[in-house]
């Protein structure tokens, strides 16, 4: 990225992977790191403007004038919500989309790291997914207005690389979880949402907690810290316009009882687990390749996925007052 001085606009910044950037440059900035000395970091939430909204987002722009953008901002929810909505999470995420790029593009931004998901794949697909997989079949029903705007993201990078030149590029992450995550019971996504129940079946002194499903599936689990690191690598070393998978290595997947285990032993809970199995266990597996990302950063540690889960359990008990719930 060069030594001139960046400003550097974080979109979504009050969420899960942006509460982690703020952390991981705060660090750094306390360690003394020369990289991130001539680095000015600014974190946008909802409240900052709605970027559905070409004006909010172009006053957003003018505002700070940024050099480089992390685009995190996206309308989310959960499995039902989606099912329910599949044409407000298109038309909303592509609206952000559209003008996070196009503001991006108008104010001359250096560079652009955008943020996919592993739902935007192919529902019918062999495994390991790799980052040629994207657009080769539609991605699965149930979400399908966030999944095909997510992948829009990757064909408005190439547009404007193409058409102008543009250093637009997107990471697609694993599940991700960590502090500052969603906790909610409703919308939540499966670790945060074990790790608040668990917590109410310890101070409610149950004998026995029960998780939904056979427990038998398998998922990538990425720490928000690890996540928030390699955004800040991707910023400043990767500037391909094709996406990359940001994922723990494949054997680092765990089964759903192998993390509610690990959930049990950091909560200190004593009783039980016990599987729901009249409950449906959703895909079996997901698995993602991350060697492009080896190839690039072959240094790169994640953190221990059970010392991962203790951190978090310990930041949601002693922030449980003011978590999203």
């Amino acid at each position: 990225m060069g030594s001139e001085s960046k400003i550097v606009l974080v979109t979504g910044g009050s969420g899960l992977v942006g509460q982690a950037i703020k952390t991981v440059i705060d660090e750094e900035k306390k360690s003394g790191s020369a990289e991130v000395g001539n680095e000015k970091w600014i974190f946008c939430g909802s409240k900052d403007g709605d970027l559905r909204n070409k004006k909010e987002t172009e006053a957003l722009f003018e505002k700070h004038k940024p050099t480089h953008v992390i685009h995190l901002a996206a309308m989310v929810g959960g499995l039902f919500h989606n099912m329910a909505h599949n044409l407000d999470f298109f038309r909303d995420n592509m609206a952000i989309n559209d003008n996070v790029l196009y503001a991006s593009y108008k104010h001359k931004v250096q560079k652009v790291v955008s943020c996919l998901s592993t739902c935007i794949f192919p529902d019918k697909i062999t495994y390991p997914i790799d980052e040629t997989m994207v657009h080769n079949g539609p991605p699965h029903s149930s979400n399908y207005g966030y999944s095909y705007a997510k992948r829009m993201i990757d064909v408005l990078n190439r547009g404007y690389a193409e058409q102008h030149g543009c250093r637009f590029t997107s990471v697609i992450p694993c599940n991700v979880f960590g502090p500052h995550d969603n906790f909610s019971l409703a919308t939540s996504h499966v670790i945060p949402a074990l790790i608040r129940r668990m917590d109410d079946a310890v101070t409610n002194g149950d004998k026995t907690f029960s998780v939904w499903g056979t427990g038998s599936p398998l998922r990538q689990f990425i720490y928000s810290l690890d996540i928030a690191k390699l955004f800040v690598w991707t910023l400043r070393h990767y500037d391909s316009v094709e996406p990359l998978i940001l994922s723990v290595d494949e054997e680092d997947e765990v089964t759903i009882s192998k993390a509610a285990e690990a959930i049990k032993k950091a909560h200190g809970f004593a009783g039980e687990i016990v599987y729901d199995t009249s409950k449906a266990d959703g895909q079996y597996k997901k698995t993602a390749s991350n060697k492009k990302l080896r190839s690039l950063y072959k240094e790169f540690t994640f953190t221990p996925f059970e010392q991962a889960i203790q951190d978090t359990v310990t930041w949601f008990k002693n922030n449980r007052e003011h978590a999203r719930l």
